[in-house]
């Protein structure tokens, strides 16, 4: 059992799908076999970039066939569902993208598939468990930082002119900010300071039906508030802040830190270096194969839950900038 490799399948060709194949391979417990395109040529164009011995030119043969465990969604936002449960309608463990779902509907519907289907379902939130957020949640429970009462996350980018036919523009593919790398500030805020929130404020500029920039502030009933900002047409630094009563920590990439510097009050500073084993996919690759081997339904690192409060925060947010998806409406 313990030599045992989780064969993986990837469902769509894009950028994040080739660093998943290129994260694979590092890992000790899981191997992919398959790629499965909407077209035969991109699935063999793949193939022969990673050297995956099975391609399928459609994902309802990939789901049918007996030669993987399990699946990585890496289509757009609004084709995760579909996927995802036809996958786990064929008794396939699933790890989906960020965010696993466009709106909490979607979500609860493919949960509730995973039970049916007895299959694990996680969300890919790779941040939550690479070297550096583990060092960091480590910091703050040993209380080098005191009381946590602030972050501060921005992951903010542009895209070229030639790039605006992109999906992350598009109202119908679940597109904006928000959904595409808010997400990773919104998951920063909960890591450090919890779910007892109190109240949310959000402002987004609106691009094509979509927030092309959102800035939220989140106010906890510790009395901490965390501040964060999310864009597509506008570059900010990408960095973080977790702002403790007895110094802070500066993230140089807050939600996936390769080092950490830490500032004290009483005039003590120390960078502690956190780097990734690869790119920064394996270790939730690993994660997930090690729960599917060991039988666990869900991941007791990236919970049901988890995914459940920060779509839902997702949700609220939308709902208060006036950005709605044709799938909010089913």
């Amino acid at each position: 059992m313990e030599n045992r490799k989780i064969r993986f399948g990837i469902v769509g060709t894009g950028t994040i799908a080739h660093r998943f194949a290129e994260a694979i391979r590092n890992t000790y417990n899981a191997e992919l076999v398959a790629v499965a395109s909407r077209t035969k040529e991109n699935a063999e164009k793949f193939g022969d970039e990673f050297d995956i011995p099975v391609r399928f030119d459609s994902y309802e043969k990939m789901a049918e066939s007996d030669v993987i465990d399990a699946a990585y969604i890496a289509v757009p936002h609004s084709g995760h569902i579909g996927c995802s449960c036809l996958m786990m309608n064929n008794g396939k463990h699933v790890l989906c993208e960020k965010p696993m779902a466009v709106n909490t509907a979607e979500a609860e519907e493919m949960f509730r598939c995973a039970e049916k289907n007895g299959v694990l379902l996680m969300e890919a939130m790779w941040a939550r468990l690479v070297p550096g957020t583990l060092k960091m949640l480590e910091l703050v429970e040993s209380g080098l930082l005191g009381d946590i009462l602030g972050v501060e996350g921005k992951f903010c980018y542009t895209m070229d002119e030639d790039e605006m036919d992109h999906h992350v523009f598009k109202p119908e593919n679940g597109g904006g900010s928000l959904l595409d790398v808010g997400v990773y500030g919104l998951n920063f805020a909960q890591w450090y300071l919890g779910k007892d929130v109190t109240e949310i404020n959000a402002q987004s500029d609106i691009y094509n039906g979509v927030d092309s920039h959102t800035c939220a502030l989140l106010k906890y009933r510790s009395g901490a508030i965390a501040d964060i900002s999310s864009a597509i047409l506008l570059r900010k630094p990408n960095e973080g802040y977790v702002y403790g009563t007895k110094g802070f920590a500066h993230l140089r990439r807050f939600y996936a830190p390769q080092e950490i510097e830490i500032v004290l009050n009483n005039g003590e500073n120390q960078t502690i270096p956190t780097p990734y084993a690869g790119n920064g996919f394996e270790e939730q690759i690993i994660h997930f194969s090690d729960c599917v081997i060991n039988g666990l339904k869900e991941s007791p690192i990236i919970t049901h839950e988890q995914t459940l409060f920060i779509t839902r925060q997702m949700d609220e947010i939308r709902k208060m900038t006036g950005i709605v998806y044709p799938q909010d409406k089913n």
